[in-house]
């Protein structure tokens, strides 16, 4: 007995050996990872805004309030109503919500190559193999085979191409948090600007509305001069053909609201069919918005961030092309039982086991590595030139939007003022052509003038309103860079999260970093 144990124990020896060297050499190689390490890519920032108008506010880092429910600053129940409905229904949101998921469950998809597979099967067969023959008999030779095992293995991360492969996709899953933060908020800047194209289409049916009732009464004025026979019966007709001509666009405009209203209600998930909006004519002004620095606005916009995350992903590639250049080493190990009789399969004499370290690798594989190694190359490439495009496009946004709101605040004022000389050139023709002294060609001219001048009027107020909230989601909304990381449960709708203080993402100075280093 005491012999079995010295032998027992020489014969694991150089096992143990084996597994501990084995073992010591994973731990070892693991702290090596190959490839770039990712640097966010410089980005040319302008130091202020050159169509800022004199008098805006410049928010500073720490000037960030929620502003997470952003529409709420125009003051419109209809429109807070209408966002709500928005984010629990909106199909578009719904679909990138879907995909971030996705990314979220690639993520611990990558992550379970960190560890061990373990497997289990269980087997019996039943073979012959051929006949024997004994005296005048012959019979044929059948054996059976039961067996149970567990088999394990497991491939250590020597080069880092799992850590690398980990780190791609939570960069992934963080750009489809931003992909979804920036479908959302185009979503709710598109219902609001559609809603306030709709209220200013309503505002539209008012004057046309008046401008009919007004127009009736200039023909009943004309019918009257003309049986008293002070005025030509070409007055009349001038007068009714100016009348139905305003009836006439007055039903007109009910089409593009039809349209804005059939808009709407996609937005929020309904079927157009069944959706209505009330009239009610456009009464809100532009609230004040103050501008993000420059730099924070790389932090505001989710696109950007996208677009950010799209280039570390792709950088965390090339890593992983690298590491396909260097041996793999692969532990291994089976245990189990086997036996050919099934009641002596769980005892000791039926044991087997195995256990072995594998190294392998390529030899030659016709450029095929390093044809992924340059395409991964390629691939951050293309990315840090969408991300640096998407800034350049980010600060157009914000620069159209301020010379939108600055040019509309002017020509208002101005507008305002034609529309008042418009209304007095009209009052003064009219109460002319009732006393004689003019034709009636001169009240048709003034009506017309003083109808495209409040007509253009309106279309300027809603216009003020659509870039009003084209500036707010050029900022970003209610968006900020945290809430990339930050778990939210029903993607699809989730509760209004307050933009913290954060230190802008990029810098202009900051240096650049080359993919093609390893």
């Amino acid at each position: 007995m005491q012999f079995e144990r010295i032998s027992r124990a020489r014969t694991l020896a150089p096992r143990a050996l084996t597994i501990a060297v084995a073992a010591a050499l994973a731990t070892v190689l693991a702290g090596c990872v190959v490839g770039p390490d990712y640097k966010r890519p410089a980005a040319e920032i302008p130091a202020s805004y050159k169509e800022a108008a004199p008098g805006w506010k410049v928010a500073q880092p720490a000037d960030q309030h929620d502003r997470g429910d952003w529409w709420t600053i125009y003051q419109d129940p209809q429109l807070n109503a209408l966002e709500d409905q928005l984010n629990a229904s909106n199909q578009t949101v719904a679909q990138f919500a879907a995909a971030y998921r996705q990314a979220r469950a690639l993520v611990g998809e990558a992550r379970a190559a960190y560890f061990p597979t373990i497997g289990a099967s269980a087997g019996a067969t039943r073979s012959g193999n051929g006949s024997s023959s004994s005296g005048n008999s012959t019979r044929s030779s059948v054996s059976n085979s039961f067996n149970a095992q567990l088999d394990a293995s497991w491939e250590p991360d020597l080069w880092g191409s799992v850590t690398r492969s980990v780190n791609s996709q939570k960069a992934g899953q963080q750009g489809a948090a931003a992909d979804l933060a920036n479908a959302r908020l185009s979503a709710q800047a598109t219902l609001a600007q559609t809603y306030f194209s709709l209220r200013s289409l309503d505002s539209t049916q008012k004057l046309l509305d008046d401008t009919v009732a007004a127009y009736q009464q200039s023909l009943q004025l004309t019918q009257n001069q003309y049986a008293a026979g002070v005025a030509a019966r070409s007055d009349v007709i001038q007068a009714q053909t100016q009348l139905q001509s305003a009836q006439a666009a007055a039903i007109d405009n009910g089409v593009q609201r039809a349209q804005d209203e059939h808009a709407i209600a996609v937005l929020v998930g309904e079927p157009a069919s069944t959706f209505s909006i009330p009239p009610m004519p456009l009464t809100a002004t532009p609230p004040a918005v103050p501008e993000q620095m420059p730099s924070a606005l790389l932090e505001r916009r989710p696109d950007i961030a996208s677009a950010e995350r799209k280039a570390a992903a792709a950088n965390e590639q090339i890593g992983v092309a690298i590491a396909a250049f260097f041996p793999t080493l692969t532990l291994s190990a089976t245990g189990g039982f086997q036996s050919s009789v099934f009641s002596q399969l769980l005892t000791a004499p039926s044991r087997f086991w195995t256990l072995g370290p594998q190294l392998a690798a390529t030899i030659f594989d016709a450029g095929l590595r390093e044809a992924k190694t340059e395409a991964a190359r390629a691939a951050y490439d293309q990315n840090v030139a969408a991300y640096r495009q998407t800034i350049l496009a980010a600060f157009q946004d914000v620069e159209d939007n301020l010379a939108s709101q600055r040019i509309l605040e002017q020509e208002i004022v101005v507008q305002q003022q034609a529309v008042d000389s418009a209304r007095q050139a009209l009052a003064i023709v009219t109460n002319e052509y009732k006393a004689g002294t003019v034709g009636y060609v001169n009240v048709l001219t003034a009506q017309t003038t003083a109808f495209l001048a409040e007509q253009k009027l309106e279309n300027i107020a809603g216009q003020r309103m659509v870039s009003s909230v084209g500036l707010v989601k050029a900022l970003g909304g209610g968006w900020d860079a945290s809430q990339m990381n930050r778990e939210t449960g029903d993607m699809a709708a989730p509760a209004p999260q307050p933009a913290a203080s954060a230190t802008p993402v990029a810098q202009s100075g900051a240096a650049p970093q080359s993919a093609q280093s390893n």
